[in-house]
């Protein structure tokens, strides 16, 4: 099984409150509690799906007196758009200047850090790479509008390759990190 399958117990807890307060938009936080829990979910299941969809802007609180009242976000869809083209800009500049300066540090660090790098960076390159596919079909399914930016990831992920290649711990280094990739790739049987 894979580690980045989607946990669906936890979206299916996040629907479940957020239908609730669609579905009853006067109810303060204590109603929504006895209309929740226990019957879909234990209290602290409860406050942490709340506090994820808080922390991730879906909903948001909004206090009259000593009440708290959880309201959906309005625009949800376009600030959630324009959140996930911030946070891919800001993780492709940030690993471009990462994987600038590993040239130097990467010989210089044992063999697990080598391959905890490796691996992160593998990760997030491709993750970076998936967000830029996700704003290209969003925006314009039928034009790539990020061509560059995934011609540059593809050039970074050669570049982590060609400092590994060229590392002395490449044979122990290489096959763990492609391993990694391979595991977590979703799987189908034929």
């Amino acid at each position: 099984m894979s580690q980045l399958k989607p946990n669906i117990k936890i979206y299916e807890r996040e629907r479940i409150i957020l239908q609730s307060i669609k579905n009853n938009p006067d109810l303060h936080h204590n109603g929504l509690i006895k209309l929740i829990v226990p019957q879909f979910m234990a209290k602290t299941t409860f406050e942490n799906a709340r506090n994820s969809l808080i922390e991730k802007k879906i909903i948001f609180v909004k206090k009259k007196g000593n009440m708290k009242f959880y309201i959906p976000t309005p625009n949800y869809k376009e600030k959630s758009q324009q959140r996930l083209e911030q946070n891919t800009n800001k993780a492709f500049h940030d690993i471009k200047l990462q994987i600038k300066n590993l040239d130097v540090s990467f010989p210089h660090k044992d063999i697990d850090e080598k391959i905890l790098i490796g691996t992160m960076f593998l990760k997030i390159l491709l993750q970076t790479d998936t967000g830029f596919t996700i704003l290209d079909s969003i925006k314009n399914p039928k034009k790539t509008l990020y061509r560059d930016e995934h011609l540059m990831i593809q050039q970074l992920i050669s570049q982590l390759f060609k400092i590994i290649k060229n590392d002395v711990d490449y044979e122990l280094i290489f096959p763990t990190i492609v391993s990694y990739h391979q595991v977590n790739v979703t799987q189908y049987d034929s």
